[in-house]
């Protein structure tokens, strides 16, 4: 008969902490060999492929980034000719980002590859795993941002 330990907070946050580093070490490593400087320009790609055309301030309010971050990863794939910025033609304070067709075809190609390696990392999860751990993050996030409120 097992008995469940009394593990403290934290202990489960050292835990949390060095999965999610290694993680988004792996994660940024996965990005960096199809091509793109960080996360955040692999990001604005995907989300572009997603939602199509959006506000500068639309996407890095969802990708939770700072308008200066945003700004980068934006000039980076402009510069890269992955995407074009318009203005608004019904506001012209808001400017438009638009995939490019060397954009869409960087990220179609990146993504699927990138996928692949996220597969690849989960794996180590069974079925009922998988489903537990979706189920447990989502009940830690949920509590963080109320206590956060």
């Amino acid at each position: 008969m097992s008995t469940v330990q009394n593990i403290k907070g934290e202990h489960l946050f050292l835990v949390l902490y060095k999965a999610s580093k290694a993680v988004e070490t792996y994660d940024n490593r996965s990005i960096g060999e199809l091509g793109f400087s960080s996360i955040s320009d692999f990001a604005v790609l995907e989300y572009l492929k997603t939602k199509g055309a959006q506000p500068v301030n639309t996407i890095g309010q969802s990708m939770m980034l700072t308008s200066g971050s945003m700004t980068t990863a934006v000039d980076r794939a402009q510069k890269n000719g992955y995407v074009t910025r318009e203005h608004d033609p019904k506001d012209g304070r808001v400017v438009n980002v638009t995939l490019t067709e060397k954009g869409r075809t960087a990220i179609d190609n990146a993504f699927e590859i990138h996928a692949s390696n996220l597969e690849r990392l989960f794996s180590v999860f069974d079925k009922e795993e998988k489903a537990e751990f979706v189920r447990l993050m989502k009940k830690i996030g949920k509590t963080a941002e109320a206590l956060n409120l």
